[in-house]
């Protein structure tokens, strides 16, 4: 979850937040309570020639397997070598919180499944992270990053982590995430965890690796792994995938099962992978999709699935498109307004016809509501997951009362109080929930679809959110000012963003937002824009911009 959208009790504030500094800001953080390293001193095997794998794609690593330069278990090898050498020492990434100690056995059968002529498809074989709010039923723990939880082991796999298995994936590990998806405190740091420390951007280390899903952005970018899965309520997939130089894809809510998934919302919660192409991007959602019984969302999404998504990627996707562009992102200081204008260029130069429009200014307004929904639905979620476990925890009241009880480490920085002020509300048939769902979610739809429709929009773009910002353990995160991820969150609609270029050598992200189930179109676009300008560049691990 995007929580810069919630600060000051939940008002939208990032207005008000226009100026994105770019000089050092290592100082301004407290000290973290894992030991100091000089984040210049990367290890050998974060340098570009060092590791073999660096940026390799999914079709990169079947070439590989296929060819006999790789089995899965060496694949899964390189891989766990890295992790040892850039997250756990030198730049100490954090962004994997645990790795999985039957990836090789698993790999071990895949390649003897290989070698008897079967291949599941193209994920066999491939070494995949996964966010640490997906259960797993094996030796890893599920914890949303969160003291309270740990030792925490499922009783089986969620839904789309049985799918990723079936289609071959090798689940390497779980990611640091920001504690609870960011929906701990109005002044939570994004990425860290009282259970795994911060997280850090690959790029410039002192840097925000940004919402909820901050590991998977900084391991998939950091080539910690072939692909990675994060989750988003609002803005946790997009927002780490904008500052990490990924692709990310939130789908249409109900595409992806949420069973098994530590929630906060019901009406915006899904899945989505995180990549360094679309083409691996579109992958991964097809090895995820599926009805499951037992999340009503996917009922009927098989009709609007496509088995296949990469037959959606054509150079020429943009030709005829009309696309709308966020007014407000056309001006103003900040180095991704001047991106922004680049991207309209080769759009343009790639026949799409760009309109004018203004969705930021009005969805914001229904901010309060959304907050409002998701206090509702988190309350409700995490007590219906929690009461399923065999967690020491069964309630979110029991959560709060832990963390206090063990505040030192638990809140050594910032407090709880948004999971105090979700433990007070009374329940989803209250009347002040169902006027605020429908005043968030269909008040957002109907700015959406009148926008789409009145201007005869393929799709709506803009930029994702401005440069990673500055670690800062003392006041939290604060915003570029430059946020687009509720228009779809809120709707429940599908959001993509691709590499758009650097300010600074930190990377800034196009968003595509479409209507229900349009995961082809979007992915069809970027692709398009993708491969006219092959902006993603491998993150240098830099200290920081000031010494």
């Amino acid at each position: 979850m995007n929580r810069r959208l919630f600060l000051l009790n939940g008002s939208l504030a990032g207005a008000a937040l226009t100026t994105l500094s770019l000089a050092q800001c290592t100082s301004n953080s407290a000290p973290t309570a894992q030991p100091p390293t000089d984040p210049t001193a990367a290890s050998p095997a974060a340098g570009p020639d060092a590791f073999p794998l660096l940026e390799a794609t999914v079709a990169d690593l079947q070439q590989h397997m296929q060819a006999g330069r790789h089995s899965a278990r060496a694949l899964c090898e390189l891989y766990l070598q890295r992790i040892e050498a850039v997250n756990a020492k030198g730049p100490t990434l954090r962004a994997v919180i645990e790795t999985n100690p039957e990836a090789l056995k698993i790999a071990d059968a895949l390649d003897a499944e290989r070698k008897a002529g079967k291949v599941r498809g193209p994920l066999h074989g491939i070494p995949i992270l996964i966010k640490d709010n997906i259960d797993t039923g094996d030796q890893m723990q599920t914890t949303a990053g969160s003291l309270a939880l740990a030792g925490h082991r499922a009783k089986q796999d969620a839904f789309i982590v049985k799918q990723l298995r079936a289609a071959g994936a090798v689940v390497l590990g779980k990611t640091n995430l920001s504690e609870w998806a960011n929906f701990r405190s109005t002044r939570a740091t994004s990425g860290w965890s009282s259970r795994g420390g911060q997280t850090k951007n690959p790029y410039i280390l002192d840097r925000t690796p940004s919402g909820s899903s901050a590991g998977s952005g900084s391991a998939a970018a950091a080539s910690l792994c072939a692909v990675a899965i994060g989750t988003e309520t609002d803005g946790s997939v997009v927002s780490p995938s904008s500052v990490n130089g990924l692709v990310g894809l939130k789908p249409t809510v109900g595409l992806l099962s949420r069973t098994g998934i530590i929630p906060i919302s019901a009406t915006q919660d899904t899945a989505g992978p995180m990549a360094r192409t679309v083409r691996d991007a579109a992958l991964l959602l097809a090895a995820l999709t599926g009805e499951d019984p037992a999340d009503a969302a996917t009922r009927g999404s098989a009709a609007h699935a496509a088995p296949d998504y990469t037959r959606f990627l054509d150079t020429n996707a943009l030709k005829g498109k009309r696309l709308g562009v966020e007014k407000s992102h056309l001006t103003g200081t900040s180095d991704a307004v001047a991106l922004l204008q680049k991207a309209l260029a080769v759009l343009k130069a790639q026949g799409a016809t760009i309109v004018e429009i203004n969705v930021a200014k009005p969805v914001a307004a229904l901010g309060d509501a959304e907050f409002q929904v998701l206090l509702y639905e988190f309350k409700d979620g995490v007590n219906k997951y929690l009461a399923g476990t065999n967690a020491g925890v069964k309630t979110l009241a029991d959560v709060i009362a832990f963390d206090k009880a063990n505040a030192a480490k638990a809140m050594p920085f910032f407090q709880q109080e948004t999971l105090e002020a979700a433990e007070k509300t009374e329940g989803l048939g209250s009347a002040k929930y169902q006027a605020a769902l429908a005043r968030s979610q269909g008040g957002t739809r109907k700015i959406l679809d009148k926008i789409m429709h009145d201007n005869q929009l393929a799709a709506i773009i803009g930029i994702t959110t401005g440069p990673a910002g500055c670690i800062d353990l003392v006041n939290g995160d604060y915003s570029s000012g430059l946020d687009f991820s509720s228009p779809a969150a809120m709707a429940g609609y599908p959001h993509l963003t691709v590499p758009m270029g650097q300010a600074q050598h930190l990377p800034v992200g196009l968003s595509f937002v479409g209507p229900a189930w349009s995961e082809g179109l979007l992915l069809g676009l970027g692709y398009a824009y993708e491969q006219a300008t092959k902006l993603r560049q491998a993150p240098e691990m830099r200290g920081p911009l000031v010494g």
